[in-house]
């Protein structure tokens, strides 16, 4: 039987290295549980997310430009009739 200073160095290594295991299961743990909230915690703000953002941004450009290419040919075929009326 190893008795003596070896072997209490030798349990003293193996709780450490079982503790440092559990605090990064505790820190896994803690990060997860955190997220899961922040996640609730946005969903409930109906906060959009980027890339949603980012989707419906580019559709609004997209219709501003067709917008402005509407605008444009309705004002040359205002001056095609208001040129036909005189």
């Amino acid at each position: 039987m190893n008795q003596g200073p070896n072997r209490i160095f030798d349990e003293l290594a193996k709780l450490m290295t079982d503790g440092a295991g559990l605090a990064q299961g505790i820190k896994r743990e803690a990060e997860t549980a955190f997220r899961a909230q922040a996640d609730s915690f946005l969903s409930n703000m109906d906060v959009v997310k980027r890339e949603e953002f980012d989707v419906v941004r580019e559709m609004a450009s997209k219709a501003r430009a067709e917008n402005e290419a509407l605008r444009e040919e309705l004002d040359a075929l205002k001056k095609q009739v208001e040129g036909k009326l005189k």
